[in-house]
């Protein structure tokens, strides 16, 4: 049986969080397999400085993920953008909002289209909760490529193993592949015969290609219930995941040593330990609960998410406890009053 893009996706997923679910498994004779995924996770101060220059890259490499991230996602965008103008539009049928509303709301949709509608109903909704997903994606990777730039400050020593280098450039290739997974490879038949048109044709004879900011206005005002909690959701981990970086770079203005660290302070650091990572974890539940849950390729993304970022957390915490003597006894890892 051939694989489709989805059944790819979703094994990739799965395959990347088991061995994270297995690693944290409180079993003894687990202990070397945790070691090894512990060593694959290792970055900036928690990995050993034994382990500095043997199968590891600088941290600063971290900006090449949303480099990667910023051109791939646009690129989504861009060309789920057009597909869904051309092949969906959203202004040719008076009741395509209202159904959009319904299907967006997790409501069934019975209604009937005209013939001569290129797509059906169903996949008109996926297209263009595509073209929304993307778009709060976006949004977060514009922001941690600034940040990566402009706002860390990676200390010279600061490594990570190239295993997780690798897992990075995945995930950020991946990620935005399954907001848009089914209607992805539409889209790229679609911008592949557009491709071999515009080399065959004239460039007169082809379709000008038309941005209409009316598009994304009718978009917003039409959304459901669901896309605005999610939405809300997004921005909630969005705002505390930049306040939270903003802390950890301001950090080396106060050091004096290369190599020395201070207990960082504000926002949720004060009731846990990894609050940047907590608010990755509300940002992507704002993302599942935008596309309306019933994406099982983006519920694996997200239990990837969650699991990838519990197991370096609890790492991070030990770090801290074992580093700083004074550290905040009511701080936990990364779930408030949880873990």
């Amino acid at each position: 049986m051939e694989l489709g893009l989805v059944e790819l996706l979703r094994a990739a997923w799965i395959a990347g969080t088991l061995p994270i679910l297995i690693a944290s498994l409180p079993c003894s004779w687990l202990g070397s397999f945790h070691g090894l995924v512990l060593g694959f996770a290792r970055r900036g101060k928690i990995m050993k400085s034994s382990s500095h220059h043997k199968f590891t890259v600088p941290q600063r490499f971290f900006s090449h993920f949303y480099v990667v991230a910023v051109v791939w996602t646009t690129l989504l965008l861009i060309a789920t953008w057009i597909y869904a103008r051309r092949m969906a539009p959203i202004v040719s049928e008076p009741f395509f909002y209202s159904d959009l509303v319904s299907y967006l709301a997790g409501r069934s949709n019975t209604f009937s289209f005209h013939r001569s509608q290129l797509i059906n109903s169903e996949n008109k909704f996926r297209v263009w909760l595509s073209v929304f997903l993307l778009l709060l994606m976006e949004v977060q990777v514009l922001r941690r490529l600034f940040e990566t730039l402009y706002v860390f400050k990676y200390r010279p020593s600061a490594r990570m193993h190239i295993f997780g280098y690798l897992t990075g450039l995945f995930f950020y290739t991946a990620m935005p592949l399954t907001l848009c997974c089914t209607c992805a490879p539409n889209v790229f038949k679609f911008c592949t015969s557009e491709v071999m048109e515009f080399i065959v044709k004239d460039r007169s004879s082809m379709q000008a290609i038309e941005f209409d900011w009316w598009d994304l206005v009718n978009l917003f005002s039409k959304l459901g219930w669901c896309q605005w909690i999610g939405a809300a959701i997004f921005l909630w981990g969005w705002i505390h995941q930049h306040r939270c970086h903003a802390i950890l770079g301001s950090l080396r203005e106060h050091v004096g040593k290369v190599d020395e660290y201070v207990i960082p302070c504000g926002d949720w650091f004060e009731i846990v330990s990894s609050p940047h990572y907590l608010a990755e974890i509300v940002i992507y539940a704002g993302v599942v609960f935008g596309s309306g849950g019933a994406d099982l390729t983006i519920w694996l993304l997200f239990g990837f998410v969650v699991s990838n970022l519990i197991f370096a957390a609890a790492e991070t915490h030990r770090w801290y406890l074992q580093k700083f003597d004074n550290y905040p006894s009511n701080r936990v890892a990364i779930i408030p009053f949880v873990c």
